[in-house]
Formats: C-alpha cells, structure tokens, sequence
C-alpha cells in the first residue's frame, strides 16, 4: 500500500473505493507484493537446489494457496484440513509436506492415503509408523535443535522447553527406532521459531541438522523451516534474506558435497510471504475521550485480528480517509468485550468518526487466526491481482453463525 496524488493504493486501485465496494471491515491482500516475496527469497539461493513450501497456517484463502502454486511454490501444512484445502487448490500432493503436532496416529494415517510427506516430531508416532509402513512410506523427521532465535517466547519453538520436535539429545533413540523398523528417511527438518534476524542463527541451526544427517545416508532434503523477520513498522530491521542465501548457499553446496549428492534445501515462509501484502481495513464508529487518553473505538477488535493481544505484536496503523490531516495520539481500539487493542499511543493523521483506518502487517495470521468471538461475523477478504479488486472470500451472515447449530427447545 503507498500514499500516491489518488490516496493510499494498492495496485493501482484506490483503498478507499474498494472499502466503499465491498465493505468494512475488510481483509485487504496485494497479489504483486506476495508474488514478489516469494521470488526475492527464491533468487538470494541461485545457485543452490532450493524449494519453498508455503506455511498455509498464515493465510489459507484457496486463492492465495493457488496464486503461490502457478508460481511453482510447495506447500507446507500442520493439519489434514490443510493438506486437503492444498489438495483442493491444485498442489500435488507429493508437493505438501505435512508436519502434525500432538494429533491422533489416524490423522497421519490420512495424510498417507492422500500421498502427501510426512513430517514426524515425536518419537512414538515415529515408532507406529515404523511398525506400519516400514520402508514403504518415506517420511521426513523433525528435529528440536534447542536453538533459541531470540524474540517474544511465544513465536520461539527451538528451545529446550517446546513441544516441537524430536530433541537432539534423543539422536541415537532416533537411530535405533529408524533401523528397528526399516524407516525410510527421507528428509531432516528443524524450525526455530520466527523473527529470526541475525543469518548466522540458520547457519548454526544447519551445522546442528548437518551432523544429524550425517547419520543418515539416504537423504534427499534438509528442511531449515523460516522464521524470516519481516517489517511490522518504518525503518524495522528484517532479515536480509539476500546475505543469508549468499553465506549459507555456500556452507550447504560444501555439505553436499561432503555428504556426497547433491540434496534439496527446503524453506517453509508464510509471513515473510505473505504479512506485508495484507491490511485490515476498519471504519471508526466513535472518538471517545477520556481523563487520560483519546481512543478510536473502531469496527473490529480481537476477533479479526488476535496478533496484538495474543503476541503483543506492533502493527502500523494509518488513516486512509485524512491522509494530510494534523497528526495527533490516539489509542485504537475494538469493538469486543475485552481489552482489545490494536495500538496504545500511535501518531495518526486527525481520526474523525467514519473514517477508515488500514492496520498494516495484517496478511499473515490474520484472517487463519479470527473467530467468531462475541457472535461476531467475519470479515470478507479481497485480492487485488493484475490491477483489479477480487472477492476471494464472501463476508459471512448469520446464517453462517447458526448454521450448524441445533436449538433442542
């Protein structure tokens, strides 16, 4: 989204005239930005064997899986519900590697039906499977490197405490599960946790998956997961995903050649691909001053957009209607009973009630994580895609709400 002479826009289309077409409030997603993170990450590994799998987790619209898929892209999902709308959007299914956690032995079973890679993060579903498949269903096994990234604990899943993965330290329990039962490995992963900015973070984290792959002799792929940091406000730092494929291309293409093929190194972004392209578009319904704060009380809140409150996660948030308006503080708040801020103390252009508001950052784990709390509706999401605003999803009803329910009197 950019300020031009018009307003802010995306693509060409003016933010305001599609809030006016389709409504408020509004997930808003630019195709060209999402098209263009995947292939700036692609090209920083030029000259290495590489294959994005989209984290479907951060936005699962069937658009954006299959705007990513004609790019050639992968999938990478974390429930069989995923794996089948990746199915539904035209992946292939040896293209998705799925990597449950804590989920029942029959989910898996699916996931082997469907012909999609399985990913293995614990010991005893390692083990059942062994003792179903043997070597018959190749799979990928998830290890825990006991690596921290840095940043809020919440997003941090390579630590010693996290229920992610099989512990490094349980290395030769692996082995001996893998040869007990003629497992055919076919791939190591690892995911530290996100907002990883420093490279020498993955390239520590690809010596620890290295040594582990030195135990095994017939792999195909090393899985470094993502955790790229994206900019959630002017002038953030974010991960230079050019500086990272320059020095770590060089330290896997010397692996490989030591291990003795050449194998497939895997990357599984979603906000990286995904955060910066979208916005939620609210409309201010009241001013309410107080003692001690102004607030701008606007129509959502924690049900459109948990990232705040569940992560204290910053977004930018800019006044689309009064671009050029006298800057003053606000506090921006929803429309949900709780305390649901979207940002304490944040210098706006002048907020008059109906004006519309863009919180920016909003196209990762936005949408994948709203709810119905409070019996509020969902919000319709729009894709601009070739300089055209598309409905990609219909704003819901209360039909939708009580659909499957069932009053017994």
């Amino acid at each position: 989204m950019e300020l031009t002479s018009k307003g802010y826009c995306i693509g060409g289309q003016q933010v305001e005239k599609i809030a006016e077409e389709f409504g408020l409030p509004l997930y808003l997603y630019d195709a060209q930005k999402i098209v263009g993170q995947y292939n700036r990450l692609l090209k920083s590994f030029p000259n290495t064997n590489i294959k994005i799998k989209y984290a479907a987790k951060s936005l699962t619209n069937l658009s954006i899986l299959s705007l990513l898929k004609n790019e050639g892209a992968g999938l990478d999902v974390v429930s069989i519900e995923e794996a089948k709308l990746g199915l539904i959007a035209g992946f292939k299914p040896e293209d998705i590697l799925f990597t449950p956690n804590c989920v029942a032995f029959e989910e898996v079973e699916e996931g082997v039906k469907l012909g999609i890679t399985l990913n293995i993060d614990n010991i005893s579903i390692l083990e059942h499977f062994g003792d179903k498949y043997g070597n018959t269903v190749p799979c990928c096994i998830r290890i825990n490197p006991h690596i921290s990234a840095g940043g809020h604990s919440k997003i941090q899943v390579g630590h010693i405490d996290s229920k992610f993965g099989i512990s490094i330290f349980q290395l030769p329990h692996i082995k001996r599960v893998v040869k007990a039962n003629d497992i055919k490995v076919r791939g190591l992963h690892m995911h530290s946790g996100s907002d990883i900015l420093d490279s020498e973070v993955f390239i520590r984290a690809a010596q620890v998956l290295f040594d582990v792959a030195r135990e095994f002799q017939d792999l195909e792929v090393i899985d470094l997961g993502s955790g790229f940091k994206v900019a959630y406000q002017e002038n953030d730092v974010t991960t230079n995903v050019e500086d990272l494929g320059k020095k770590l291309g060089k330290v896997f293409e010397a692996f490989c050649k030591e291990y003795g093929k050449e194998l497939e190194l895997w990357f599984e972004p979603g906000k990286f691909i995904t955060s910066e392209a979208g916005c939620l578009l609210v409309k201010t319904n009241v001013i309410k001053q107080t003692p001690s704060a102004v607030f701008v009380g606007v129509d959502s809140g924690m049900n459109h957009l948990l990232r705040p409150m569940m992560y204290d996660a910053y977004h930018d948030i800019v006044n689309i209607s009064n671009p050029k308006g006298t800057q003053r503080i606000y506090t921006v708040v929803g429309y949900i009973c709780e305390t649901d801020t979207f940002g304490w103390d944040r210098k706006l252009n002048e907020v008059r009630e109906g004006d519309i508001l863009a919180i920016k950052n909003a196209g990762s784990y936005g949408f994948s994580m709203s709810s119905n709390y409070n019996s509020r509706l969902k919000p319709a999401e729009v894709l601009v895609v070739n300089n055209q605003a598309k409905l990609i999803r219909k704003r819901e009803t209360i039909e939708d709400l009580t659909r499957n329910q069932i009053n017994i009197f």
